[in-house]
């Protein structure tokens, strides 16, 4: 449901709730107060939503459609600009856990990185090897043969193989897809994979949040074309 249908929903609960107070009379008085207090309540809610919002415009657009006149706007434009904001107004929540997510992020990958035998490879990815190979390399569009484990930053184990996997390297995160192609059959890797080469703001699903950076510890055992 959109914030400006709340919005409304939150203006008929008041009035209807004002209403089953059954007042044994309305008085003058008791109309404005209460046209008045739906205004008050209104304008609160706007001033933290919207605080640049022109007024003069927002009581044009309440009174027209109030009293039934024809609107400046058509449905469709209307429509579309609050369709506009409610997007802004949820990127705009976002954004705070983002950040927080992405130095978050950084934060560990520079720990890593300072760890005793990480190198670097291309697009920041961060190498441990565990046991060396020898064997042939895949290439991006080989088959690979792999015991896995992946691990988010705090350890938590969100996939594993419970035995040995095969996968089309062009069909796995850039990651994998980067770092293997660098990887002599036989050998085993620890790789801290950054989020921009995993799942990145999107994330998957329930397991990985937006910009979580993933560890794997991979043996490649096979490739094929």
């Amino acid at each position: 449901m959109s914030r400006h249908l709340f919005l409304v929903l939150g203006l008929v609960v008041f009035a209807a709730n004002a209403g089953e107070q059954s007042p044994p009379k309305t008085t003058a008085n008791d109309s404005h107060d209460l046209a008045y207090s739906l205004g008050a309540s209104l304008g609160e809610r706007l001033r933290q939503e919207v605080p640049d919002l022109q007024i003069q415009a927002l009581l044009d657009g309440l009174k027209q459609a109030y009293q039934g006149k024809p609107l400046a706007l058509d449905n469709a434009r209307i429509e579309q600009i609050l369709a506009q904001h409610e997007a802004q107004t949820a990127a705009d929540a976002q954004a705070p856990q983002s950040e927080k997510a992405l130095a978050a992020e950084q934060q560990f990958l520079t720990k890593e990185k300072a760890a005793s035998g990480v190198r670097e490879l291309a697009d920041g990815i961060l190498l441990t090897e565990l046991t060396p190979g020898s064997g042939s390399k895949p290439l991006a569009s080989d088959e690979v043969h792999v015991n896995y484990v992946g691990r988010l930053p705090d350890g938590t184990v969100f996939d594993k193989s419970t035995q040995p996997q095969w996968f089309r390297l062009d069909s796995v995160i850039s990651g994998w897809t980067s770092a293997l192609q660098q990887m002599p059959v036989g050998a085993k890797w620890r790789l801290v994979i950054p989020s921009a080469q995993a799942y990145g703001a999107d994330g998957a699903g329930e397991l990985i949040p937006p910009y979580t950076p993933l560890v794997f510890e991979i043996e490649l055992l096979g490739t094929r074309h």
